[in-house]
Formats: C-alpha cells, sequence, structure tokens
C-alpha cells in the first residue's frame, strides 16, 4: 500500500525549497555553476554561498547539530530536482571539505573533531585540499614517504605531496602520512587534519595544457600538527584513506546537488542538420550519442545504488573503482561528442567568434583527460576490480 502520508510531506517539503530558492537563489546565476569554485567570489555568488550554507542545505543530508540541512534522502532528491528546474547549483559541492574530507571525518572523526571542522565547512568559511600522491607514489600511493614524528607535543611532518588541488588557497590539509616505517608499507600510515597556515608548508602551482590548473606540488619543512591530529587510529590511516578515496569518487561521478548539465542530444540540436522528424540526421553520430546517453544513464543508477549500499557503513568497499572508470568514460566520451558537434567551432582556445560555452568545453576536453589518471588511475582501478570484485588472479606475482 502507497505511503499517501509520505508523499503528502515530500510535496510540502517540495513546496518550501521552490519558496525558500525563489527568495534565495539570485536568478542572474542560473545555469553558472562554474563561477562557484571561486570562494573569494562577490556579489551574487557571495551572496547564495553565505544563504545556502546557513541554511545547511549545501549539505542537506548533514546532521542539524553541526548545521547541515538534516534531511532524509528522499527530501535531499526534491532539493535536487527543485534546484534543477531553476538552473540553480550547490556552490559548496566544489570543494574538497564538502565532498571528500567532511563525509571522512563523519565517518571516523572524534566529537571534539566534528565539532570543530563540520560547522565551517558546512557554512563555506574553509577550504581544504588532499596531501595523497608523492612524486614516487602515484598510484602506488602505499609507498609514500611523508613522514610525522612524535616529538612529544605533536607531530613533525616532512615531506612532499603532489597534484593537491586547491594547496595555494587552502586552509586546511587532509593528508596521508608514514607514522611508522618499520611496518608493511599499507600497515605504517596514518590519516592527518592539517593546519596549513604554517610558514613550515610551501605551495608551487602546477601548471597544466588545459590553461589552468588547481593542482600544487606541496612541502613539508618540519610542518607541526598537534596529538589529536590524527583522524582515525594511528597507523590505520590507510583505512580512512580508502573511505575518503570512496566518497571522493562518488562526487566525481554526478552526486553533486542542482546544476543538471544540459542534455547533449540537445545541444546537438543547435549545431547539427536534423531530419523531417526534428532528429539528428547523421544515423552514426545518432547512435553513437544514443549510445552515450544510455551509459550515463546506467552510470548514474549504478551510482545512486553504491551510494545507498554505502548508507552507514564505514568499511570501505570497491564500488567506487567500477564507478570511477565508469564516470571517466562517461565524462570524457560527452567531451569529445561535444567538440564533434560543435565543428569548427570546436577548435577555439580564444577569441569573440566563439561562445563562452565552446571555449569551456574546449579546455574542458583537455584538463578531463587527466581524469584517467587522478584518483586512481583506470589501470589501478581495473586492477582492483578484476582482483577484489571477479576474483582473478594476481598476475604480478612471480611463477
Amino acid at each position: 500500500m502507497a505511503d499517501f502520508g509520505a508523499d503528502v510531506e515530500l510535496e510540502d517539503f517540495r513546496a518550501e525549497a521552490a519558496a525558500w530558492l525563489k527568495a534565495n537563489f539570485p536568478a542572474a546565476l542560473a545555469g553558472k555553476a562554474a563561477m562557484s569554485t571561486d570562494r573569494a567570489g562577490t556579489g551574487d555568488i557571495a551572496k547564495w554561498r553565505k544563504a545556502i550554507g546557513e541554511k545547511g542545505w549545501a549539505t542537506p543530508t548533514w546532521p542539524a547539530e553541526y548545521g547541515g540541512g538534516g534531511l532524509s534522502p528522499a527530501q535531499a532528491r526534491v532539493l535536487a530536482q527543485e534546484m534543477a528546474k531553476i538552473g540553480a547549483f550547490n556552490p559548496l559541492m566544489f570543494g574538497m571539505g564538502v565532498t571528500m574530507i567532511g563525509p571522512t571525518i563523519m565517518d571516523y572523526g572524534t566529537d571534539v573533531q566534528k565539532k570543530t571542522h563540520l560547522p565551517p565547512i558546512i557554512r563555506g568559511e574553509v577550504q581544504w585540499c588532499v596531501g595523497y600522491s608523492e612524486p614516487g607514489a602515484g598510484s602506488d600511493l602505499a609507498s609514500l614517504q611523508t613522514k610525522a614524528v612524535d616529538n612529544g607535543n605533536g607531530w613533525t611532518i616532512n615531506g612532499q605531496k603532489t597534484w593537491t588541488s586547491g594547496a595555494q588557497y587552502s586552509d586546511w590539509c587532509g593528508c596521508l602520512v608514514r607514522t611508522d616505517p618499520s611496518a608493511k608499507k599499507h600497515d605504517g600510515i596514518s590519516f592527518m587534519l592539517i593546519d596549513m597556515h604554517q610558514k613550515e608548508i610551501e605551495t608551487r602551482p602546477i601548471a597544466l595544457i588545459a590553461g589552468a590548473s588547481p593542482f600544487c606540488e606541496t612541502f613539508f619543512t618540519d610542518a607541526k600538527a598537534p596529538k589529536d591530529a590524527l583522524l582515525g587510529q594511528l597507523n590505520v590511516g590507510w583505512t580512512v584513506g580508502k573511505r575518503l578515496l570512496q566518497h571522493e569518487r562518488a562526487s566525481q561521478t554526478g552526486a553533486s546537488m542542482g546544476g543538471r548539465a544540459v542534455s547533449l542530444d540537445q545541444i546537438a540540436k543547435n549545431y547539427v542538420e536534423l531530419d523531417a522528424g526534428g532528429r539528428i540526421a547523421d544515423l552514426d553520430l545518432r547512435t553513437r550519442l544514443t549510445r552515450h546517453l544510455m551509459d550515463a544513464k546506467v552510470h548514474g543508477l549504478t551510482l545512486a545504488r553504491a551510494m545507498a549500499e554505502a548508507k552507514g557503513n564505514a568499511d570501505p568497499g570497491n564500488a567506487p573503482s567500477v564507478l570511477k572508470n565508469s564516470a571517466t568514460n562517461v565524462a570524457q566520451t560527452r567531451a569529445e561528442l561535444t567538440l564533434e558537434i560543435f565543428g569548427h567551432q570546436g577548435l577555439g582556445w580564444e577569441g569573440a567568434e566563439f561562445t563562452r560555452e565552446e571555449l569551456e568545453t574546449v579546455r574542458g576536453w583537455l584538463g578531463g583527460k587527466a581524469m584517467s589518471i587522478y584518483g586512481g588511475s583506470s589501470e589501478i582501478q581495473n586492477n582492483i576490480i578484476s582482483k577484489r570484485i571477479l576474483g582473478l588472479p594476481d598476475n604480478t606475482q612471480s611463477t
């Protein structure tokens, strides 16, 4: 029997959400999610970031006791639907505090850590970065050598991280460090919350082919962290780190709220020839576009299922490896198809003859090539899938 009471409650909440969005979301920002990545933004974007942060709806299902929305998953879906209707977006979903660090603190943090770090993340007042990869520890992350030594009063950190997105303007860093060099490489690692506002930490931006880059090299030279900087148990940081990657891969796979991208078939109809029935005339393009839309839909459904299965389960699973590769395929295929659809308008780098969308697509296509590498390369994900999901033998072992 249908729960009509629940349906009524959701519709009541839908009306509440629609009214609040109408009163607080600046209409001039509709469809402009890319603007939200600048935390120092002013005007409408600053106003919107403040409003949704104080409401708690940037983190709709996070506990209300920390300033989150306290919504049910069903209510959060309704909120996302209402945001998508008006082109609204979540201005904090691009930050690592909301997508990675905050959820991991909720999984493993002490009460003090939660009360200290979650509220400013929810309000968008702090910027976080993640210190994982090193020059000698990329896909083989467990080979990391950045060390944290107990100095009696706290921790002294020395080493280098690379590809630390946003490190140059971050306030805090969630960092994997080696705390027991004598242990097996997976067993001597801890996860630490490190204040970036100290002269012992230096960041150097890394330039990329797409023009702009969020990436940095980060150097720790006798940097300091207090004893309670550990997230989770000492030398059990590998488990914490894997859980963060699970949250990261969920955020990379379309789990953000609002600002739904324009469907690629709608974009195509503005650029390519249509037949008498209003369909894309090129049968080959139409077939490939249809296959892509099906893949994107299947990916979204798989993501929703994986997130539901992970709810309340602090043990990292292997589904994120499947989703990471699926998200990479969907995103890179969309970028390739978009450039093809644009034709010669997809060749621009600058100039008034190209629209902002066309120029951003070209740069996004270039930047999107990195999806096959960051967050764990596609090859590494395939190894995890083959061994931990399919149960295939490890072909790296000597015979």
